[in-house]
């Protein structure tokens, strides 16, 4: 499924639109398609009388749920989870039918730490836990290209626009205190 365009406002531009890594894909692939061989194989080697048909049966249902529930089931969530960084949040959705959406402001982020194992390093992946205040996090696992996403985030954090609040607190001078001058900048 593609990501819906309306839920970004009109002054919100797209840095990344990512899903995760094909890598994840694999296996649930090689699920699928062992449970078709062996629905194959099952088919060709089963005797064609009642008893083969009844056996058949069995075998196509033991297969048709590990071939939907492994296979078929792991590759659609990965097609409809999204990774989306504008130039103002960071938006997760995932879910098929009931979705569930995320959105962190890149304002309101104050670390991401970036893991990989050696499978990931030689793929290029990795998982990205971000913080942001607030005790909320969020986790992107199998991130594609992970280590230029973590730069552009950085690098996107940057420019991200300071919250209302701050830029209020930075505006107003905090008074002296008593018997203290304020120290004049120096060029």
């Amino acid at each position: 499924m593609a990501f819906p365009d309306e839920v970004l406002t009109d002054e919100e531009e797209v840095v990344f639109h990512l899903h995760p890594h094909g890598k994840t894909a694999i296996r649930p692939a090689l699920v699928s398609l062992l449970a078709l061989a062996t629905l194959i194989l099952a088919w060709v080697m089963l005797p064609q009388n009642g008893g083969g048909f009844l056996a058949f049966g069995a075998v196509a249902l033991i297969m048709g749920y590990y071939g939907i529930r492994y296979g078929v089931a792991p590759l659609i969530v990965w097609r409809c989870t999204h990774y989306v960084v504008t130039d103002e949040r960071i938006l997760l959705q995932d879910g098929v039918f009931a979705r569930e959406r995320r959105d962190l402001p890149l304002n309101r982020i104050n670390d991401h730490l970036l893991s990989q194992s050696v499978l990931d390093r030689l793929f290029g992946t990795g998982t990205l836990t971000i913080d942001s205040i607030g005790e909320q996090s969020a986790v992107l696992t199998a991130l594609p290209h992970a280590h230029q996403f973590q730069t552009a985030l950085y690098e996107l954090i940057e420019r991200a626009p300071a919250d209302e609040e701050d830029e209020e607190e930075e505006e107003a001078p905090a008074p002296p205190a008593s018997g203290w001058r304020r120290a004049r900048p120096r060029h």
